[in-house]
């Protein structure tokens, strides 16, 4: 199992996704002679997981059923333990184009956090590209480190243990694009300038305030950083469903009704009156908004590196 090659069958040491519902699922280290309860009942990962296809349906001991995914980015973004606040899908696929990453690329990171972004960029720039991802707080830097070996990715990553606003990223000219997302970015935008290629690269910054951002925008200036704008992504889901309505009257029916005498008020003729009203629907999909939405997460700030 690797988050960057997909696997057909369930080896011993995988890292699972256990889905009971869209709502309801977590992640489960596949281990020989372990088992794994959920609501359904006990999973054994020997004679239920090990040896099956991803994309099983596992019957659980209560008789209950789970499938059993595939480890993907999107998928661990939504089931990784917190250490700190992540980046969601919906922010990580413009940070993803907008710093126009592809296979090959080679990006800087500051902070590792939970490691929900590096997940992402790993798979983008794999299998030629490489991640040096650096993290102030040493246990999570460690437990970074110890995910990535355990997704099979540690080759594609360099995690480091230091003050990116200090230190840097502790290479130079080398990346393509450099991502930020520190309590105080303008004072990593130097070693950000220094860490991308000379002929140029694409920066970024995650900020939840906009006063980080007024700051960031003018270190960015004064470091020659063109193409300054800065986006806020407010996603709103619609619930799409099915809607039955009556067609309007329009005096047709009702002219058509006193022609041939028709008495409503008559029991015999009710059973037809309602027929003719079922007749007059009409079912049509329509899309409404949710009541409730995700506000604001935070600010992204893109700029360019300047060849002069």
């Amino acid at each position: 199992m690797s988050f960057v090659e997909y696997g057909d069958t369930i080896k011993d040491g995988d890292t699972a996704i256990v889905f009971l519902g869209h709502e309801s699922m977590f992640p489960v280290k596949v281990q020989h002679g372990s088992k794994t309860q959920t609501k359904y009942g006990v999973i054994r990962h020997s004679t239920d997981l090990i040896g099956k296809r991803y994309g099983s349906k596992v019957t659980c001991s209560k008789g209950g059923w789970v499938f059993i995914l595939h480890p993907t980015p999107e998928l661990w973004t939504m089931n990784l333990p917190h250490r700190t606040q992540i980046l969601y899908s919906t922010d990580i696929s413009l940070i993803t184009m907008m710093l126009e990453l592809k296979p090959g690329s080679i990006v800087c990171e500051s902070g590792t956090g939970s490691g929900s972004l590096s997940h992402a960029i790993i798979r983008t720039v794999a299998p030629t590209g490489h991640l040096y991802t650096v993290e102030f707080h040493q246990q999570r830097a460690e437990k970074a480190k110890e995910e990535f070996q355990e997704h099979k990715v540690e080759h594609l990553v360099t995690v480091k243990n230091q003050d990116v606003c200090k230190n840097g990223f502790g290479v130079s000219n080398v990346a393509d694009a450099v991502f930020l997302d520190i309590p105080s970015p303008w004072e990593a935008i130097g070693h950000a300038n220094s860490a991308l290629k000379i002929e140029g690269g694409r920066i970024c910054s995650f900020s939840p305030c906009i006063e980080q951002v007024q700051r960031t925008c003018l270190a960015m200036e004064e470091h020659g950083f063109t193409e300054i704008n800065t986006l806020e992504i407010l996603l709103r889901v619609y619930n799409v469903r099915t809607i039955s309505l009556q067609i309007p009257d329009l005096g047709k029916a009702a002219e058509d009704n006193s022609s041939t005498g028709f008495d409503s008020s008559n029991q015999s003729n009710q059973g037809s009156l309602y027929g003719i009203l079922q007749q007059g629907t009409a079912q049509f999909k329509s899309g409404v908004p949710l009541k409730e939405m995700v506000g604001h997460t935070g600010y992204l700030t893109f700029a360019t590196k300047s060849l002069f």
